[in-house]
């Protein structure tokens, strides 16, 4: 697995990630315990060293299956967990008072069973609180050891400079992919001015653009897409557009349209790493290989005007969720 530094940080990761929220969070039943810790040890074995989870994932449940999973491994990887919401329920709303940063903290190293968070995000902007007060607190936490570097998750470029400022911030994790292509306007062009790596998740659009999800398909109840606009059966259909896209590149590389979506990803920027998730093996080894994939500079004209003529249908949040982002 090549390797990549986050922005101007230090913090060097493999070049694909480890998005561990669908383990057990947001797309239906999580997997079995057992079967979640061999996949993330799996990954490892694969060249993966970049692990992301929350504790809002479960809540908490996530963490300590990735605690248990890469505890014997512990040295040799990298940790990214998150804080921000109100008892580590997302749909209680923000919490980042700087009380909270600190329980959350020693929460997180308990479950994540290790004394120190390698990568600490701030998981939503919290509007009630000063960003220049959520970065000051991690700063005294890195101060103190228990945290190596500070991240923001879904910030607009304002939260981000304020942060910066007191704190350096080594990365920021958004979603970024074919069919969600917003970052590019100002918040890469700010990544780049002043450092900070970018970390996408939803590089597949949450599955769409594998092909396999067409206006038919049924999500579990409990499955988050079931409520965000761009998966509503007439926004899929006219969606399958960009999936033909994808597929077509895929067929002339050779390759998987999960691969073409992360290579296009990596071939943005130096200090972009993709966290793909996943709760399968084969699967994951596939996401694992996209660093090996390369794409042209014709390849990446070729997609830029197909792009262009393009129009993706559908919001990728509900409004709720929606105001939470870009703050």
């Amino acid at each position: 697995m090549k390797k990549r530094t986050l922005g101007k940080s230090g913090l060097e990761v493999s070049a694909i990630g480890f998005g561990c929220m669908g383990l057990s969070f947001a797309y239906g039943r999580p997997i079995e315990k057992q079967a979640a810790i061999s996949l993330l040890q799996e990954a490892f074995e694969s060249g993966v060293t970049f692990f992301d989870t929350a504790e809002a994932y479960g809540p908490f449940t996530n963490e300590e299956v990735v605690g248990e999973a890469l505890a014997p491994i512990r040295d040799k990887v990298v940790i990214a967990t998150k804080f921000g919401f109100k008892d580590g329920d997302s749909t209680k709303g923000m919490d980042s008072r700087p009380e909270r940063i600190r329980q959350v903290t020693e929460a997180s190293l308990r479950r994540l069973q290790t004394d120190h968070i390698d990568l600490f995000y701030q998981h939503r902007v919290d509007p009630t609180m000063p960003m220049e007060d959520v970065a000051g607190t991690v700063k005294d936490l890195i101060r103190e050891g228990k945290v190596r570097y500070f991240g923001l998750s879904e910030a607009g470029v304002s939260s981000i400079r304020k942060a910066h400022a007191v704190q350096p911030v080594a990365a920021l994790e958004s979603e970024y992919s074919l069919w969600w292509r917003e970052p590019e306007k100002e918040v890469l062009p700010a990544c780049d001015e002043l450092g900070i790596g970018f970390v996408p998740f939803s590089h597949l659009g949450k599955g769409f653009l594998t092909g396999a999800i067409d206006a038919s398909t049924e999500f579990a109840k409990d499955d988050f897409r079931n409520i965000v606009p761009r998966f509503s059966p007439e926004a899929r259909k006219a969606n399958q557009g960009l999936v033909g896209l994808i597929e077509s590149i895929a067929a002339r590389k050779k390759v998987t349209p999960a691969l073409i979506a992360l290579a296009w990803l990596l071939a943005q920027k130096s200090w972009i790493v993709p966290i793909p998730g996943t709760t399968k093996v084969q699967r994951m080894k596939e996401n694992s290989s996209a660093a090996d994939v390369e794409l042209t500079l014709e390849d990446l004209r070729q997609i830029e005007d197909m792009l262009s003529r393009i129009k993706v249908v559908g919001d990728r949040y509900p409004p709720h969720l929606a105001a939470r982002a870009g703050r």
